[in-house]
């Protein structure tokens, strides 16, 4: 029989067929979250294909549910409260709420002291190494790390107790013996993060979709991760951190998957797309096959006037492109290496290519940030106008539509600005009304942005610690954060609106993501002086702490030389 890992599922109204249930232990992967969304998320995904893989298992996918509807199988239609494993991926703070309501309705207790018995619920995906506290109280077991380095290990685990009729405290007891895994309450901590393939600058394991489906948020597209990790260390992003090093999938690695997928669409994924050294190569393959693609961010500086229009040649129609902050003084501080001159040849040559839409990410809320960086914003809108005017050309044709897409900065754990308070959400506010006025006066151009309430609970959540496990089974049983809120006893403030001092431990310190604690007080000193951040070398160094001192392989050349080493 073919594997998990050979199989791509094209799913119409379809399910992946399922194993015979004798003799297999019967095993939930939930995701807190519609199935659209599910199916759009390569973690979750590779999640599902690894434990379709163990034998003495039948995994069956479970999702949010419908209003007044009991969460049960995609795939069969059991019950959630049937099954002896849960297994959750959670990708983002805003499911929390999502997977507390879904056990309310399965009618299985909250919090694991009030269930000594099946099923056992194991966490895993980027928050359980993030920062997995406010969830604590829930879980019986955390994985910590990348599926690919552990969870059938962890998996099979369970599955030997209780197919040999053994009790769920055995196999905790059994759990909490193995790398990568957090028992709440009985594993030495901090618990390091297992990583797949060991310090490399390859990506072994690349993920990519195992469901191509019209469900998806993604509709029928073939999404590949291209390369994970960044080399940059932007000092606001978690995933430049927790993800370090930064590794890249192998151009015949890649071509392999889509040469097996055979897919009309494809979707590349990575946190420096631009920065993979076989992408034009890769693209220009795609093309051969007459596939679509499309790019998810990219780097202006990345761009050649070669490279868009190619790019523009292949169908391509949308660009997104990451500025971050609105002045030149806040983007060297937070580390985003931005070339404002060459961004906006970029502008010109997509109108003059005719895109149709171009849209670039903005972040609002800085530390240290003033009125003068928001009038350096406006003047650069007006030089982004002249820009796209300068590619028009005499037949007035250019760039449709361009989107200021704003977010509030939420300080992460993990990066340098997790010592920084969050700012209030009435200035946050007024930072997006000035923003808005900013952009009326410049046709086609359009602003997107995120709640500032929302910006704040996310805040308020990635930040959190045991305790704020009370608020997230308020929400579940109120239905709304906002009347949990209201009835919450805790102090949002104390979580956010505060600077932390040096020595303050930090509720996230549970896990070990390899990045010292102290070369993030450097950045964040960094930071405050507004010092420009160094990148993350390809050959490894002492810096951070992930790579240790010893380089590490390397998938260049060596007639390529050593990067810079941070220090």
């Amino acid at each position: 029989m073919t594997s998990a890992r050979e199989r791509i599922h094209f799913l119409g109204a379809g399910r992946p067929e399922l194993p015979d249930p004798g003799g297999r232990l019967p095993t939930a992967l939930v995701f807190a979250g519609e199935e659209s969304l599910a199916l759009s998320t390569l973690g979750w995904q590779a999640a599902w294909r690894i434990l379709a893989d163990l034998p003495g298992l039948r995994v069956e996918r479970v999702f949010l549910p419908g209003p007044n509807e009991a969460p049960a199988s995609a795939d069969s239609g059991i019950p959630l409260s049937d099954f002896p494993l849960l297994a959750a991926s959670v990708n983002f703070e805003e499911e929390f709420k999502a997977l507390a309501e879904m056990l309310l309705a399965a009618e299985i207790p909250l919090r694991r002291t009030d269930r000594p018995d099946w099923p056992l619920v194991l966490i895993g995906g980027p928050v359980a190494f993030l920062n997995p506290a406010p969830l604590m109280p829930l879980a019986d077991a955390f994985f910590v790390g990348e599926a690919e380095a552990g969870l059938a290990e962890a998996v099979a685990v369970v599955r030997d107790v209780r197919l040999a009729g053994g009790g769920k405290d055995e196999a905790i007891a059994r759990l909490e013996r193995l790398p990568g895994v957090l028992v709440p309450g009985r594993t030495p901590l901090p618990v390091r993060r297992v990583v797949a393939g060991g310090i490399t600058n390859e990506l072994s394991a690349p993920c990519y979709s195992t469901f191509v489906s019209p469900r998806s948020a993604f509709r029928d597209m073939f999404l590949v991760e291209v390369n994970r990790g960044c080399p940059y260390g932007c000092r606001f992003c978690a995933a430049g951190s927790i993800y370090r090093p930064p590794r890249h999938a192998t151009l015949e690695g890649l071509k392999d998957l889509v040469e097996q997928a055979a897919p009309q669409k494809v979707g590349l994924v990575g946190t420096a797309l631009t920065d993979w050294p076989d992408l034009r190569a890769f693209l220009e393959w795609l093309k051969e096959r007459k596939t679509k693609f499309s790019l998810s961010s990219v780097r202006a500086d990345g761009l050649s006037d070669d490279f868009l229009t190619f790019l523009r040649d292949t169908g391509l129609r949308t660009l997104t492109l990451a500025l971050e902050a609105p002045s030149e003084r806040l983007r060297r501080a937070a580390g985003k290496r931005l070339d404002t001159g060459r961004l906006l040849e970029v502008v010109s040559s997509v109108s003059r290519l005719q895109f149709n839409k171009l849209k670039l990410y903005l972040i609002v809320g800085w530390p240290g940030e003033t009125d003068a960086d928001y009038e350096e914003f406006g003047d650069f809108l007006a030089e982004f106008s002249a820009a796209r005017e300068r590619g028009r050309g005499k037949k007035g044709k250019g760039l449709d539509v361009a989107v200021l897409s704003v977010a509030p900065l939420v300080p992460k754990p993990w990066t340098p600005l997790q010592w920084s308070a969050m700012r209030p959400e009435a200035e946050l506010a007024a930072r997006l009304d000035r923003l808005r006025a900013l952009c009326r006066p410049h046709k086609g151009l359009r602003l997107e942005g995120e709640s500032p309430f929302a910006a704040r609970l996310q805040g308020l959540l990635t930040r959190g610690d045991e305790a704020l496990f009370d608020l997230i089974e308020l929400a579940a049983r109120q239905g709304t954060w906002r009347k949990a809120l209201a009835e919450w006893d805790g102090d949002m403030a104390r979580y956010l609106d505060r600077e932390r001092s040096r020595e303050e431990p930090f509720p996230w310190e549970v896990v070990d993501t390899g990045v010292s604690r102290a070369y993030l007080w450097r950045e964040w000193q960094a930071y405050l002086a507004g010092k420009e951040g160094v990148l993350c070398p390809d050959d490894g160094c002492g810096s951070c702490g992930r790579c240790g001192l010893t380089a590490r392989a390397s998938v260049r050349s060596k007639d390529q030389g050593d990067g810079p080493c941070a220090t």
